[in-house]
């Protein structure tokens, strides 16, 4: 392995093709080689609910969220915020935790933590309800 990797995140695997999740979801980990890290580029269309309603947490990973463009509305257990691009948002592992994207601009937000195989998150159904527009169904 190289000391350090270039990727295109459009070449990394999206997650969510061929299924009515709205957007894009791309690991870019593995592409990168990341052995501490883990990198993900999400992309969130106009009017539209990431998570679908749900939220999430986790054990212990500690997650920084970099939004490059676009506005998010982004829910951190009781509070909601409007984080405009550029942003840094960094959200403790138990911190229940969602976004969405009610604006009319795409957003591009990606989600940075230290690399865990194991802590994959807790899903938290009915965090919030969803917008209109999301899909019901992964």
């Amino acid at each position: 392995m190289s000391d350090y990797a270039i990727v295109n995140p459009d070449e990394a695997d999206d997650a969510y093709a061929g299924s009515d999740v709205p957007g894009e979801f791309r690991s870019l980990t593995g592409a990168l080689g990341c052995e501490q890290l883990g990198a993900t580029l999400i992309r969130v269309p106009p009017h539209s609910d990431f998570e679908q309603g749900t939220g999430h947490t986790h054990d212990e990973i500690e997650e920084l969220y970099l939004v490059t463009r676009g506005t998010l509305t982004m829910r951190f257990g009781d509070e909601v915020e409007r984080v405009s691009a550029p942003a840094a948002v960094r959200v403790a592992a138990s911190t229940p935790r969602s976004h969405r994207n009610e604006g009319d601009e795409p957003v591009d937000l990606w989600a940075i933590s230290p690399r865990s195989d194991g802590d994959r998150g807790h899903k938290i159904d009915g965090f919030w309800e969803a917008s209109a527009d999301a899909a019901q169904r992964r």
